[in-house]
């Protein structure tokens, strides 16, 4: 994804791969305030198979307060969601760039919560592979 954070843990399960990427994001000040089984989901409600496929919404507090305080549609963009997906080389992780804010709202008073929203997803995904 041109417009997104990625990492891709190998060698573990999935629901392991979760619980450290869960961890990775609360060392960074992230809580979890949505989880969706998109492999139950559309199980449950279709009847078609998907690989393990988890979508967290992401949230740390004061950088959300920051950015409703720069502009209340920020919430169309909140909670920030990281992707969880089973492909053959592991699991894959995915946030899109917090950067894309300032760009969709054309606010640039948000760029200094973009900036550091950025660099705490990165320091969690960089501690999911390092």
């Amino acid at each position: 994804m041109a417009n997104g954070i990625t990492a891709t843990l190998t060698g573990i399960p999935f629901a392991e791969a979760a619980d450290r990427v869960r961890a990775a994001l609360a060392g960074q000040g992230f809580g979890i305030l949505t989880e969706i089984d998109m492999t139950a989901t559309l199980r449950a409600k279709l009847g078609v198979e998907l690989e393990d496929y988890l979508v967290l919404g992401a949230c740390n507090p004061p950088l959300a307060h920051r950015a409703l305080e720069a502009d209340r549609r920020i919430g169309l963009l909140l909670p920030c969601n990281v992707v969880l997906r089973a492909v053959p080389e592991g699991v894959l992780v995915e946030a899109m760039d917090p950067e894309l804010m300032v760009r969709f709202t054309e606010r640039p008073e948000l760029a200094d919560v973009a900036d550091a929203a950025t660099a705490r997803l990165r320091a969690a995904f960089a501690a999911l592979t390092g």
